[in-house]
């Protein structure tokens, strides 16, 4: 746990950090030298395995819970890494990686199911970036990169609400980093396309949807990490309001 008055890393905070994508976000940016919260919802178990490897990677992290469809408890929660007690903390990066999907032919989809993406993957973002700006713009600097899709770029059948959530996501960037671009705080999403994660198993006939891939596979996590990475370092510093896709071609607009 971070002490009051410590001197720590700058700060990254990596949401939907106990799985898959999240959780190897969080091992990169942990490598490149940030103290990074490892966020989770539900799964404390996967939150702790993901500050584990962080560790025995020589690398430091803390493990903090809400529910991102709460702004109280997000601020709550994350709040105390933040005081005026403890001026060394510093918010240097947020990914918005949480989110949920829950797919459905548009005549069949309840409103609960559009309505809980919705929340979660949109409003739950919107809730910690309206958060994070206001902590950046102390130090007149910070990096944002929020998790898209490639639903959101082109739509998919039977994910009418992710993929709104997703192009939701993809426009507040763009609108935001017009915003706070003159208090050097950038701001950027990543587009994956199908990548090897759990939620893969999800995929109805997964290796059909290879054959329309230029590269001809599937992306792995750590290339998302890249993108990534690359978008939070110094070598991005004049990058901002971008969409990088990361989709193997199969789409290229």
């Amino acid at each position: 746990m971070v002490k009051m008055n410590d001197f720590v890393k700058e700060i990254a905070v990596v949401t939907g950090a106990s799985s898959g994508l999240g959780r190897a976000i969080a091992i990169r940016l942990a490598a490149d030298g940030y103290h990074v919260l490892v966020h989770y919802n539900n799964n404390k178990a996967g939150a702790e395995q993901t500050l584990n490897i962080i560790e025995k990677n020589n690398g430091t992290a803390d493990v903090i819970n809400f529910d991102i469809k709460s702004s109280e408890q997000g601020e709550g929660a994350l709040e105390k890494y933040f005081t005026e007690t403890n001026p060394n903390c510093k918010l240097a990066v947020l990914v918005n990686n949480a989110g949920i999907a829950k797919d459905d032919l548009t005549g069949f989809m309840s409103n609960e199911n559009f309505e809980q993406v919705i929340q979660t993957n949109l409003v739950g973002t919107f809730y910690l970036l309206r958060w994070a700006i206001k902590k950046m713009i102390r130090f007149r600097s910070g990096s944002i990169v929020n998790i898209a899709s490639l639903s959101g770029q082109i739509g998919n059948i039977g994910q009418i609400n992710y993929a709104a959530s997703k192009a939701g996501i993809i426009a507040m960037t763009k609108t935001l980093a017009m915003e706070v671009g003159s208090r050097n705080i950038r701001v950027n999403s990543v587009s994956p396309g199908i990548i090897e994660t759990e939620m893969i198993n999800q995929i109805p006939k997964i290796e059909e949807l290879k054959k329309n891939i230029p590269l001809q596979r599937f992306g792995k996590p750590e290339e998302v990490c890249g993108a990534v990475s690359f978008l939070c370092s110094k070598d991005a510093s004049y990058i901002t309001g971008q969409t990088i896709s990361v989709n193997g071609g199969i789409y290229t607009g």
